[in-house]
């Protein structure tokens, strides 16, 4: 990431593009136990947010992702109840899964508390439901939680994490998605955030195998823009043991207050290129 003289700042990307914003100001910057956090008020994007020199979050298009990330997944189960979600540290996909008042219990795991506290400060209204009396923060390793959590635990497991990088490297292995599915109750379901449908072909690819070899019965991409991300394409893998995906609730779609997502949008989502789909 780097700055030019017209304040321009620039994610540079393997694939020899970048995405860059005017920047108007240099809100925080510190350096945390686990990373780099960069936050920055930007001319047309609004607030946003840089970990290691990748864009996060910023004000303009956060709700598209966190739509994805929580809606499609809820609204495939036919009743919801407790929900774990794997990072999400600016909590805007917490936020969404909020607005299901058939939840019960939401605890997000997410390793950096700073990520946490700096969103609550420069992203209130992504944290608004923080102190719903149904969440439960944790600042810990997520792989280590769910793997002291007890089977059957969980309807839907969200995994809203950075890139397969890291302490996140192990978040899209094997071992990682037998624990997910052990957790979830019969006809649970997973989420990933599963990156650049164009620039990680072979990530999709491999979670197509691994999620089988862990155990799970269907496999589903779906795809989605994201302006402040690589390609400006992203993607959510979802995952169902015990059977396919057969549910999806109309009447709770319709009821939320959402931006982005709607169900036609979940039957485009699901419409892959020709190159993803086979």
């Amino acid at each position: 990431m780097a700055m030019s003289d017209s304040n321009w700042i620039h994610e540079f990307h393997d694939s020899g593009s970048a995405i860059g914003y005017e920047v108007l100001e240099v809100l925080h910057q510190e350096r945390s136990p686990f990373q780099q956090i960069d936050i920055y008020r930007t001319r047309t994007f609004g607030t946003a947010m840089a970990l290691d020199g990748c864009w996060m979050v910023t004000d303009r298009d956060n709700f598209i992702y966190h739509e994805m990330m929580s809606h499609p997944a809820l609204l495939s189960h036919p009743a919801p109840r407790d929900v774990v979600i794997i990072g999400g540290g600016d909590c805007g996909t917490l936020r969404e899964v909020a607005r299901h008042e058939d939840v019960a219990r939401i605890v997000q795991i997410e390793l950096d508390e700073r990520v946490t506290r700096l969103s609550e400060q420069f992203f209130p209204e992504l944290c608004e439901r923080n102190d719903d009396p149904r969440v439960e923060l944790r600042f810990e390793d997520g792989i280590r939680w769910m793997e002291a959590s007890g089977p059957g635990s969980a309807d839907v497991i969200i995994v809203d994490c950075t890139d397969p990088v890291g302490p996140a490297a192990g978040l899209y292995d094997v071992p990682f998605f037998r624990t997910c599915r052990e957790t979830l109750r019969p006809g649970g379901i997973l989420i990933q955030q599963s990156e650049s449908p164009l620039f990680h072909v072979e990530l999709l690819a491999a979670l197509r195998e691994r999620l089988p070899e862990a155990g799970f019965d269907a496999v589903q991409h779906l795809q989605f823009p994201q302006p402040c991300y690589p390609s400006g394409w992203w993607s959510a893998t979802m995952a169902r043991r015990d059977g396919q995906f057969d549910v999806f609730r109309n009447n709770a779609a319709n009821r939320l207050a959402t931006r982005y997502f709607h169900p036609e949008m979940l039957a485009a989502a699901r419409t892959l290129p020709r190159f993803l789909a086979g």
